[in-house]
């Protein structure tokens, strides 16, 4: 097949630190190449994803940025450039609303945050003519009377995450700097628990700026810190090193993409049970999923019992990229065939 990824023009493919959505399309486009199709990724100039890829913007717009009129530039652009495609996957909201005019092949789409009310009223839109992704089975239950073409989860590569042994003497939080992901829940459970946290999130925007301010660094001390926003191998060896992850969200999280990168390292999870963190954790085996704050502590104490080497299997039985992929293509092989088939 000919496969047409658009990328949003917010951050580069793949992202530098934070950016799951851009991890994953770019994970997506490896993969389709290395199982043999021909593949073009329509992203900003800055990416370095090693398929072929084209670009209007020089330069990744940024998650704060209003950008209305960038990524419309962007999808019009990259739908221009769609001919001779045999099936186009629009990770975008913009690009969607705009397919049936301007798309030049079969266009599948991806939601990846929530749909709350202004996003459902936009994927409402769309519904009938453009089949939509979502990417946990509890995201799709809040799509209400939106039809969810398939349910796919994230997935990675194993064999790039380092299985640790979780003896660098601290636990571990990765996300968003930002209140419904939880950091500071996260620092007050390692206070009560008494053991050493280590902060590693996203701080760029004003908004997660004044949340840290205002709620995060007054319980920074020696046992909580805050280590930046991190990538890499940096953040991989990080994960290698924790006791567990804390990812103590109060939000409807559609997927979770930390949770299989710290058990793909050993890392057990500690999540509250909210969004997907059910459909990733396994209580008593990949980790614990928890009521509240001093349930979380209280299994802080368990966390030791845990067979790191049964959390990484479950992301190499369940999370790899290459169930992604192939799961990807099946859906894109019926979409087209259905295309077919009505010509």
């Amino acid at each position: 097949m000919r496969i047409a990824l658009i990328a949003p023009p917010w951050l580069p493919v793949p992202p530098i630190g934070y950016g799951g959505t851009e991890a994953v399309i770019d994970r997506l486009a490896r993969g389709f190449e290395a199982a043999g199709h021909e593949v073009r990724l329509f992203t900003t100039g800055d990416s370095t994803c090693p398929v072929p890829r084209a670009a209007v913007l020089e330069h990744a717009v940024g998650m704060g940025s209003a950008g209305v009129a960038s990524e419309l530039r962007h999808v019009i652009r990259a739908y221009d450039q769609t001919e001779g495609f045999d099936i186009v996957h629009d990770h975008t909201l913009a690009g969607p609303l705009i397919a049936d005019r301007v798309a030049r092949a079969p266009v599948v789409t991806t939601n990846h945050g929530p749909f709350d009310d202004e996003v459902r009223d936009l994927y409402r839109l769309i519904a009938g003519r453009v089949p939509i992704v979502a990417i946990s089975r509890a995201q799709a239950a809040t799509a209400r009377d939106i039809p969810i073409a398939r349910v796919i989860h994230h997935g990675i590569d194993p064999d790039q995450f380092p299985l640790g042994a979780g003896t660098g003497g601290y636990c571990l939080f990765v996300g968003r700097m930002a209140p419904e992901k939880g950091v500071a829940r996260a620092a007050a459970v390692a206070h009560a628990a008494g053991v050493r946290l280590l902060i590693a999130a996203k701080m760029r925007e004003p908004g997660e700026r004044r949340y840290f301010e205002e709620a995060v660094q007054p319980l920074l001390d020696d046992r909580v810190t805050y280590v930046g926003e991190v990538g890499g191998r940096e953040k991989l060896e990080l994960f290698a090193g924790a006791r567990a992850l804390l990812n103590p969200i109060r939000w409807p999280e559609p997927f979770g993409l930390v949770m299989i990168e710290a058990l793909a390292c050993g890392t057990p999870v500690l999540s509250f049970r909210e969004g997907a963190a059910p459909e990733i954790v396994e209580p008593g085996v990949t980790g614990f999923l928890c009521d509240d704050e001093p349930d979380m502590v209280a299994r802080l104490e368990e966390v030791g019992d845990l067979d790191r080497r049964a959390c990484r299997a479950a992301v190499e039985g369940w999370f790899s990229a290459d169930r992604m992929v192939a799961e990807h293509l099946d859906l894109y092989e019926r979409v087209v065939g259905r295309e077919v088939a009505a010509a």
